[in-house]
């Protein structure tokens, strides 16, 4: 199996245009080129460990706060679609619950699980281990789903002496989390994957 590094090519990771090994800028987007990123663990587990933190307190505070004439009420993200849900609008709480929960999770061990396979190894293949990777970098752009209904809520429902809508802190904390997440998954380099498993093979085939 050979790569681009050993055909002496390098490929742009952002317009993936292939040069010549050593060319230090991409002819065609001008973005800085280099075989493999030295520090790609690191940065991963950097902004893994910040997202990771950000989005525990994104659960444990309101993300919604309600003033009404005769009550106020706060709501965290599952808190929100367990009332959503309570008067039959069972499809939002499904896609928050969904956007809110079980895609920041997945992606969590996703990457985690990713940037250990290529530390320690794995047994899933290599081309499933890129089409994971290039999942979990697809559908972060729609994490930010539940901010985007706290706003377009917090815009809409401003009834002023009657009723008012705002977001509460979890939604700094979600969008943070967020963000960090999809720096998480850019700053994986994925052609490790593939350097992990020639690695591996290399031991395999010298300790039979």
């Amino acid at each position: 199996m050979k790569t681009a590094r050993d055909m002496g090519l390098v490929g742009c990771t952002r317009c993936m245009r292939v040069a010549p090994l050593g060319t230090s800028v991409c002819p065609r987007c001008g973005s800085p080129l280099h075989s493999r990123d030295r520090f790609s663990l690191q940065k991963v587990w950097a902004w893994w460990i910040l997202g990771l933190g950000c989005y525990v307190p994104a659960n444990l505070y309101p993300m919604l706060e309600t003033r009404t004439l005769v009550s106020t009420q706060s709501d965290t993200i599952v808190g929100g679609a367990v009332t959503l849900a309570q008067h039959g609008n069972w499809g939002v709480a499904l896609i928050i619950l969904v956007a809110s929960v079980v895609i920041p999770v997945a992606k969590f061990l996703a990457l985690a699980g990713l940037a250990f396979g290529v530390w320690r190894g794995t047994r899933l293949s290599e081309g499933r281990q890129q089409l994971l990777y290039e999942v979990v970098e697809y559908i972060g752009r729609w994490s930010m789903i539940d901010v985007f209904v706290v706003a377009i809520l917090s815009s809409l429902v401003q009834l002023q002496a009657l009723a008012t809508i705002t977001p509460g802190r979890a939604s700094l904390f979600f969008a943070l989390s967020v963000i960090f997440t999809m720096l998480s998954a850019q700053s994986f380099d994925s052609r490790m994957i593939w350097d992990s498993a020639r690695s591996r093979d290399r031991k395999e085939d010298t300790h039979p």
